[in-house]
């Protein structure tokens, strides 16, 4: 009889469990309104639009551009002070 009860008490608990993955993931899936700048005009041209994975994969796009940019300028070397 203990036995049978721990059963149904996994089963109520992997129930739940799926339930509140479930409605997480669904909520994840929802597109995100852009939200009005303080100026109130819509959102700036390079602001992410679409998906929340479009917007996602363009942040990341320009993070990158910046990075290899900031890679690319010369840095200045130090005068040696050794001599």
């Amino acid at each position: 009889m203990r036995a049978l009860f721990g059963l149904v008490g996994l089963v109520v608990v992997l129930a739940i469990v799926g339930v509140l993955a479930k409605k997480q993931l669904t909520a994840t899936r929802t597109p995100v309104p852009a939200l009005p700048t303080a100026t109130g005009a819509a959102a700036p041209a390079s602001a992410p639009t679409g998906t929340v994975r479009e917007q996602s994969q363009q942040v990341q796009q320009q993070v990158k551009q910046q990075v290899e940019g900031l890679m690319q300028q010369a840095r200045p070397m130090p005068e040696d002070a050794a001599k």
